[in-house]
């Protein structure tokens, strides 16, 4: 099952799953590096053509975009190097380019039983989520962790951030 994201691209609503609008934030960030500082309205026409051309091949508003469909609107845009050079240095990867998720302990807001907390451990640390809830409940069970530890914890650890939906900052 994928993640879909809902985004305002070139003043149109779309659907794309999280690969897809990854993909696209990427290419936008790309191209508004390799334009001249402060030209939004360049970067506001190439956000409507790729509306247009997403809106050309989704025939109904209850389709989502697919990364297939993204790449070929790419693909028929351009690579962002025929935009000119790049101002500043080009990280390959998305990772460098946003802060990574699991670096600090959040409650997750999807896949958790009561409160979050064994999820949360198990993002944290790498490991399925279902071997905590076992752990947890078995330390609960024999006596070796108390259930008001829970309950704090559940209390004191924050839940994870949305997803920003937004793709061209204004």
């Amino acid at each position: 099952m994928k993640e879909t994201v809902n985004a305002n691209i070139g003043s149109v609503a779309f659907t794309l799953d999280d690969d897809a609008y990854r993909a696209l934030k990427r290419y936008l960030k790309l191209i508004e590096n390799r334009l001249p500082e402060g030209d939004k309205e360049t970067l506001s026409d190439i956000e409507g053509r790729i509306a247009e051309l997403l809106s050309e091949k989704i025939q109904t508003p209850m389709r989502v975009v697919t990364l297939a469909d993204v790449e070929a609107a790419m693909q028929q845009i351009g690579d962002p190097d025929t935009f000119g050079k790049a101002r500043i240095e080009d990280t390959d990867t998305e990772e460098a380019q946003e802060p990574k998720a699991k670096t600090r302990l959040y409650r997750p807001r999807t896949n958790r039983c009561i409160g979050g907390v064994c999820t949360a451990f198990a993002n944290y640390f790498g490991g399925d989520a279902t071997l905590f809830r076992l752990i947890t409940f078995m330390l609960i069970f024999f006596g070796g962790l108390s259930i008001w530890i829970y309950v704090i914890l559940w209390i004191v650890l924050p839940q994870e951030p949305g997803h920003e939906f937004t793709i061209n900052k204004e």
